[in-house]
Parts: structure tokens; C-alpha cells; sequence
């Protein structure tokens, strides 16, 4: 029996054939891909996706913005609004330290992690930027750390005010969710230059001690 020459693809059909084979390894480059096998991507050529608006604001600007926002969030909700059912200060500080502590963990941080253009940018904006379990415990600790501060420039200013104007009995400077929150945003940002300052000098230490080794 004679076999049956096959016939050769059309043009067509090897067309059709190169779109599939084209389209296929793309669907399994997309479902492979991660962050080792995935090229590089320049911050100019994120920009070009990214939404733009008429008031460009620095990112650094919105960081602080956002921190700022939720510092007076959490006085308002907390310190004010319990404060009809928690008389004594020490307890509305304890509970108000915790719920800065889980609001900074919880919300502030991812938020930060959410709009940094690259990964790991808004890292030097957290005290403890590497997500985890251990960073909700450490977190709150951080925010005691930085209220006890906020309050002892509450009663310093206080103090003050009061030994110019003789008005003792009185406290001239509440506590609101405005200033509040500045007060807490620049001792924050005090204490992250303190550890920024701290990291730099420890790598200057360990360079110099590779150079004296070599």
C-alpha cells in the first residue's frame, strides 16, 4: 500500500500555530514568574503606570501625612471617646499606648509597605519594618516608648505656661487629636533618626573593621 505524502502547512497554519506557541509560553512565563526570574524594572518606568494627578505630592510628605492622620485618628477615638468611662490618666494612656501600637502595626505600616513605589522603600519610615509576628508586640512596646515622651513634653510645655502666667490649678494645654498628633509624629520621627543615626555608625564601625582585616 502506497503511502500518502503529507502535505505541507499553509501559510496560514504556520501562522496560527506561531500565535499559540507564543501565546502559550507567555501564559507560563506569567505563571512562573517571582522575584528572582523577573527582570528589574526602573522607578521611571513604574511612574509611566501609575495614576497622576494634579497635585503631585512628595512621597515623603504623604508618609508623614498619613502617619499624622492616624495619630489624631486614635487620640480622637480613644482618648476622647473613652474618656467618659476611663477617669484616672493612667489608664487612658495604657489603653491609648496599646492602640497606637496595633493601628501602627496593623494599618500604618502596611499602608506604608502598600504605596512605596519600590520594595522595602518606606522601610526607613518604620521602627520595626519587617512584617511579622514578633513586630505587633514590639510595635506597642515602641508606642508606650514614644507616648510617655509625648506626655512628658505635654507636661513640660504645661508647666511652663503656667509658671509665665501664675495660673496654677489649671491645665492650660489639653490634649486634642491635632496636636496630638504632632507630638507624637515628631517624636516618632526623633526616635528614627536616633536609629538611623545608630545604624549608620555601626556599619562605619563594621567597614572599618573589614578594612583592617584585609
Amino acid at each position: 500500500m502506497a503511502k500518502t505524502k503529507r502535505r505541507p502547512p499553509t501559510q496560514e497554519e504556520r501562522s496560527t500555530a506561531e500565535y499559540y506557541k507564543l501565546h502559550t509560553k507567555a501564559v507560563e512565563d506569567l505563571v512562573n514568574a517571582d522575584e528572582s526570574n523577573s527582570p528589574e524594572v526602573s522607578r521611571e518606568e513604574l511612574n509611566r503606570y501609575r495614576t497622576r494627578h494634579r497635585i503631585s505630592l512628595a512621597e515623603w510628605i504623604k508618609v508623614l501625612l498619613i502617619k499624622f492622620w492616624f495619630n489624631g485618628a486614635v487620640c480622637f477615638f480613644f482618648f476622647w471617646g473613652l474618656g467618659n468611662y476611663l477617669a484616672d490618666v493612667l489608664d487612658q494612656l495604657v489603653v491609648l499606648g496599646i492602640a497606637m501600637g496595633v493601628v501602627t502595626d496593623l494599618l500604618v505600616n502596611n499602608i506604608l509597605r502598600f504605596y512605596a513605589q519600590t520594595k522595602g522603600e518606606n522601610d526607613r519610615w518604620m521602627m520595626f519594618p519587617k512584617k511579622g509576628y514578633a513586630s505587633f508586640p514590639l510595635n506597642i512596646l515602641y508606642a508606650f516608648a514614644v507616648l510617655f515622651f509625648v506626655y512628658l513634653l505635654y507636661t513640660g510645655i504645661n508647666t511652663a505656661i503656667i509658671a509665665v502666667t501664675g495660673a496654677t490649678g489649671t491645665v492650660p494645654l489639653g490634649v486634642e487629636p491635632v496636636l496630638f498628633g504632632l507630638f507624637y509624629l515628631g517624636v516618632d520621627l526623633l526616635f528614627l533618626a536616633c536609629k538611623h543615626l545608630l545604624q549608620q555608625i555601626l556599619e562605619d564601625a563594621k567597614e572599618k573593621a573589614r578594612r583592617k582585616e584585609t
